[in-house]
């Protein structure tokens, strides 16, 4: 019976049966990702500045903790979400870009759920210089930052 089924099995149906596995795993990992009005507020733009503690290079967006100090001199972690690594690669940003002790002032909007998460725009390094970290497309307010829109 096995036999008789593996010779019915040409490269039609194993292009099928490749297909409708492709068509499963879409839309899980299309869950994973969201937009940015799902998780961060437009109306609460914010300032970190600090050093770098950690950084998460991975899908689908890159994290970057950073050690800010609060207006009543506490030491309070971040976490600040990028774009994909991919996107940020193109974009002049890598691993590298990003030692930990670095510091940088982040230019973003924190999460709707008031915890220290937010969605990062850009990055300001001690030097001045600047790199744009959002993720394009994402709903994220159109406020310049991101070269696309010019």
């Amino acid at each position: 019976m096995i036999l008789n089924f593996s010779r019915r099995l040409n490269g039609r149906s194993l292009t099928g049966v490749g297909a409708m596995l492709v068509l499963l795993l879409i839309p899980h990992s299309a869950q994973a990702h969201h937009a940015f009005g799902a998780e961060f507020d437009p109306n609460r733009p914010l300032v970190l500045r600090g050093p770098v503690t950690k950084v998460e290079w991975v899908n689908p967006h890159a994290w970057i903790h950073l050690e800010h100090t609060d207006e009543d001199g506490n030491k309070v972690s971040w976490m600040v979400e990028g774009g994909t690594p991919n996107t940020l690669l193109r974009r002049g940003i890598n691993r590298n870009s990003l030692k930990i002790g670095t510091v940088i002032v982040v230019d973003g909007y924190q999460s709707k759920d008031r915890s220290n998460r937010a969605n990062g725009r850009d990055i300001t390094f001690e030097d001045g210089s600047k790199l744009f970290m959002g993720s394009s497309g994402t709903g994220a307010p159109k406020d310049g930052a991101d070269p696309s829109e010019r």
